[in-house]
């Protein structure tokens, strides 16, 4: 419904400003013919011939004058070429008046200056009113276009961003696959069963603006499901869910990065201390995702200053899907390093 009336919110203008102007006409008749009396035929027909050269001196601004002058941008020339037809359609309508009224109580009136500089005023204001609306109209038509145009760019780039997620997804696993061929583990058949699962999710799932919160989570586990392979279960790793996670909807692989980088960050095959716990709770809407980890230290940390730029991404995919939505928390502890996003999935 509210498709409809901006598509035809104009023409809907239109009607409102001309049914607005009959009701006042019809009031005036009203009110003079409780008054004195008037013939409601006559009075009938006589606002008739009124709004009949009203409406048409106005539109044959709105749909011939205005364009020229939009086009041409010669304002002496829209006055010449407006002029002329006005002053004949407002000279006409006087002398069809008058010509009803002759006779009449009140026909010194129409006959007089002041119904002239009055036909002319009211005449040039409607004009100048209907002409606003055409302005009005392209107006909405540029608004419309550039919220288009500003759709098009933020789709383009999100989908861009979500384009980066790959190849950095890949080098990662590439990784996990690398030591397990090296150490020429019975698990490698389970993690390229687990890498296609992932991929297909990636390629296919992930095209869309929404995903069921459900298969992210999926997804999330068997990237750790990787992770615990390569590190042969002996870093502890929890993972806990709180709530009814069904039926809702997330921007896809918007939990991953950090995910990623507490494992880069946060544990490796030499460290005997090294942990990490990731939790999703929902509450109705709200959605509490948190990712903290162990903090390797210094002299191990050999990938030091390279999770930038998937941190980056991840926020600005935050800002285009959940803009005034979410709130990104991040602690950076001695011992510790803890990122936690407050989201509201709608």
């Amino acid at each position: 419904m509210q498709t409809l009336f901006q598509r035809h919110r104009l023409t809907l203008l239109h009607i409102i400003f001309w049914c607005i102007y009959l009701s006042f006409n019809l009031y005036q008749i009203s009110f003079y013919q409780q008054r004195r009396g008037y013939d409601w035929n006559n009075a009938l027909l006589f606002a008739g011939v009124q709004f009949a050269f009203t409406f048409t001196i106005a539109y044959l601004n709105y749909f011939i004058f205005l364009p020229r002058f939009i086009r041409n941008k010669n304002i002496w020339r829209y006055l010449l070429e407006f002029s002329i037809p006005f002053a004949l359609l407002v000279f006409l309508r006087i002398y069809v008046q008058r010509m009803m009224v002759e006779g009449s109580p009140r026909a010194d009136y129409f006959f007089s200056n002041m119904f002239v500089v009055q036909v002319v005023a009211i005449n040039l204001f409607i004009t100048v009113f209907v002409s606003m609306l055409r302005f009005a109209a392209d107006w909405f038509e540029l608004e419309a276009r550039k919220k288009e145009i500003e759709n098009e760019r933020l789709m383009a780039e999100l989908n861009f961003l979500k384009a980066q997620i790959n190849p950095h997804f890949l080098f990662n696993t590439l990784n996990n696959l690398y030591y397990l061929a090296f150490s020429k583990s019975d698990n490698t058949t389970t993690v390229i069963e687990k890498l296609s699962q992932m991929m297909r999710y990636m390629i296919y799932d992930s095209n869309h603006a929404k995903v069921p919160l459900n298969k992210e989570i999926e997804y999330m586990k068997n990237y750790i499901s990787l992770e615990q392979l390569r590190l042969n279960n002996q870093v502890p790793i929890r993972f806990e869910i709180e709530g009814n996670t069904d039926n809702k909807q997330i921007a896809p692989l918007i939990f991953i990065t950090f995910l990623e980088n507490a494992f880069k960050h946060g544990v490796n095959n030499h460290s005997t201390n090294a942990w990490v716990n990731v939790s999703v709770k929902l509450n109705g809407n709200q959605c509490v995702y948190r990712v903290e980890n162990s903090k390797l230290p210094p002299a191990t940390d050999t990938k030091e200053g390279k999770s930038g730029i998937g941190l980056q991404n991840v926020k600005r995919r935050l800002e285009l899907s959940y803009p005034g939505q979410y709130e990104l928390t991040i602690e950076d502890k001695p011992d510790r390093y803890a990122v936690q996003l407050n989201v509201v999935l709608n």
